[in-house]
């Protein structure tokens, strides 16, 4: 199964390092010297990693046959793609890779379909599940245990506990219908 890794970003410097969007949880394992990883577009890569760095809270990664800033700059925004067992699990039995989660089924507490989660988004924030509805529409939810309490990868299922309005649901002050002092 192949994974998007990263993102290639600006170069930096004149001797080849570009910056990169991290798209992993596990970059020290996917972005490590010597990996071989496959790009999108196509044509560009493979790409093998000789070394990489932090420099002021940003990645950076000089690979193999890329000497100059001119041939940096050429891969920005290029996808690194690694190749992952679908099998793989994440050490802490808490965390999951993206495609673990990708086609769960959404319930509430009370076994309610909400849909089908499409993707997950690695906002700076925090990530959120996008999940998509039957009637098309999407949800956006926070990937948080208070919101998502669990993750049943044998059920196939994720259980969320949303807070008023996550769902698109009336809240509070619109089921009282309108104030008294309205002249309407």
């Amino acid at each position: 199964m192949q994974l998007v890794v990263a993102r290639i970003g600006r170069a930096h410097g004149i001797k080849g390092e570009v910056t990169v969007e991290v798209r992993t949880d596990e970059p020290e394992l996917r972005l490590g010297p010597g990996a071989v990883l496959a790009t999108e577009p196509a044509s560009v890569g493979p790409l093998t990693i000789q070394h990489g760095r932090v420099h002021s809270g940003r990645l950076l990664l000089h690979f193999e046959g890329v000497s100059d800033r001119t041939g940096a700059e050429a891969l920005r925004n290029t996808l690194l793609i690694a190749e992952v067992d679908p099998e793989d699990r994440p050490e802490d039995p808490e965390e999951f890779y993206d495609h673990q989660l990708a086609d769960l089924d959404v319930v509430t507490r009370d076994g309610t379909f909400v849909g089908r989660i499409e993707s997950v988004a690695h906002l700076p924030s925090q990530d959120l599940l996008i999940v998509r509805r039957e009637d098309g529409g999407e949800v956006l939810v926070p990937f948080v245990n208070e919101i998502v309490p669990e993750i049943d990868l044998e059920e196939q299922r994720a259980v969320i506990d949303p807070p008023p309005g996550l769902l698109g649901e009336a809240g509070g002050a619109e089921e009282a219908g309108p104030p008294e002092d309205s002249e309407t």
